[in-house]
């Protein structure tokens, strides 16, 4: 028994020094849960036989034991409640925003600080506590071992039940109207009698209707529906401007000539010019425009246009696949070069054994179609606008057009026949006499001046 009671001493002495401790260490900010947990094992493990109490240790009781009373009482004090032992907690000196900003970047941990009204410090959030605190705001269980959708548990076994957990007979208002809705219904019944209680009736149709009755109904029915709002006046522009540059004010002929113009085709505003804005004088047809913005809107129809919206790129052609084009060439075969400008005009022989090209650094070459090698090389003196080969194979010449000239060129090539009747082509003969009327010199520069057709067919006819 005396050993008993000395083991009961020692654990309400242990108990009583956990509390002096606890007050005295009630001023520090932050609490180590760590050092909680280890007295708590080590008193769980040292006092096993002592009956549990109502408050768990692992809660920290509060610092201020002024219970539910409100804060603002306390406001005008120098503190805020009484601890345990019944001693005033005075307040403490808080920062200005300047010094907790500065404090809290310096602070590593400052996030995870928050200050506790009620006792008046600061407390440290602890990881377990972010955790919870995380899962609340996502609408979450504060515990991550809790299942909210655990299996249910059926706290009876319905296999051996033979008989219904409550076998207690029908009672008997059940099976008898009830008392207060009839007396609910009587009160209806009156109030309907009295008229206090009036049904919605049909509408009854009239016997006889308004001729025109169907269109105004249509017409209520569709009324705001088709308004279609004026179009804005035209705003001022640059053009009347009351300070305008010399060259856009008209001349004393011009205005006059602007009076001689139909009413619709004259200019409706003449530009003045003004030194300065207070001297512009009123608006002399100020009036007359109103009038007549106020006839359009009143006479003139209004007309809700479609607007047809067209994708763009539906309006560009489809270009076809390359691959439906083939057989065509994708690789450079061969290249005819010589010219220092732009090409203007080629023409191929009929017999396609030669080429003539012309272009723009006045030079008229004749090269071979399947070596690309040129040939024949004359300088005109300006750009060539067009070469055409005689269409005649006996006749290998060729037509160049440059400026106002058209030229008959003698290329060289075919036999000595070919060469002779070409010469004989090309021959200028002097006219014999003047009266004749007939001239055999034919000036092909001249061609042009007269207004022929400048077809090789034509030139060759008019050398015959």
């Amino acid at each position: 028994m005396d050993h008993q009671e000395g083991q009961k001493l020692d654990k309400i002495n242990t108990l009583e020094t956990r509390d002096e401790d606890f007050v005295e260490r009630g001023d520090n900010n932050v609490l180590d849960e760590n050092d909680d947990q280890d007295e708590h094992s080590e008193s769980s493990q040292s006092h096993q036989d002592v009956d549990e109490s109502d408050s768990s240790e692992d809660e920290v009781a509060p610092r201020n034991t002024i219970g539910d009373v409100p804060l603002e009482w306390y406001k005008d004090e120098k503190h805020i409640g009484y601890d345990i032992a019944g001693r005033k907690i005075t307040k403490k000196e808080r920062q200005d925003k300047l010094d907790s900003f500065l404090a809290s970047a310096d602070d590593s941990k400052s996030w995870r600080k928050i200050y506790d009204e009620y006792n008046d410090e600061e407390v440290e959030l602890t990881k377990n506590e972010i955790k919870q605190i995380g899962r609340l705001l996502k609408g979450k269980a504060p515990h991550a071992e809790f299942d909210p959708y655990a299996p249910y548990v059926d706290w009876f076994k319905w296999d051996d039940a033979k008989h219904p957990l409550s076998n207690a007979p029908e009672p008997k208002r059940r099976f008898i109207p009830s008392k207060w809705e009839s007396k609910k219904v009587v009160e209806y019944v009156r109030a309907i009698r009295k008229g206090l209680i009036k049904f919605d009736q049909p509408k009854e149709e009239p016997r006889f209707y308004s001729l025109w009755g169907d269109d105004s109904s249509s017409a209520d029915r569709t009324k705001h529906l088709a308004y279609i709002p004026p179009p804005k006046p035209k705003l001022p522009g640059h053009e009347e401007s009351y300070n305008p540059s010399l060259e856009y004010i008209p001349t004393q002929e011009e205005i006059t000539s602007y009076q001689m113009m139909y009413e619709e085709d004259r200019p409706k505003f003449i530009p003045k010019r003004f030194t300065s804005f207070r001297s512009i004088p009123a608006y002399e047809n100020a009036i007359k425009d109103s009038f007549e913005r106020c006839l359009d809107l009143y006479l003139c129809p209004r007309v809700r246009k479609k607007r047809i919206n067209i994708d763009p790129e539906s309006l560009k052609p489809k270009l076809p696949n390359k691959k439906d084009l083939r057989p065509y060439p994708f690789a450079c075969y061969l290249e005819y070069k010589g010219h220092e400008g732009a090409v203007l005009s080629i023409s191929v022989e009929p017999a396609g054994q030669w080429i003539a090209s012309g272009s723009k650094d006045g030079t008229v070459r004749v090269w071979e179609v399947e070596t690309g090698r040129c040939l024949r090389v004359w300088e005109i003196g300006e750009a060539v606008q067009h070469v055409a080969w005689n269409p005649l194979p006996a006749l290998p010449i060729l037509a160049v057009s440059a400026g106002a000239d058209v030229l008959i060129l003698n290329t060289g090539f075919g036999n000595e026949e070919e060469q002779n009747e070409i010469k004989k082509l090309l021959q200028i003969r002097t006219p014999t006499s003047t009266d004749s009327g007939q001239f055999e010199t034919y000036i092909i520069s001249n061609v042009l001046n007269k207004g022929y057709d400048l077809t090789l067919e034509n030139v060759t006819l008019m050398l015959r």
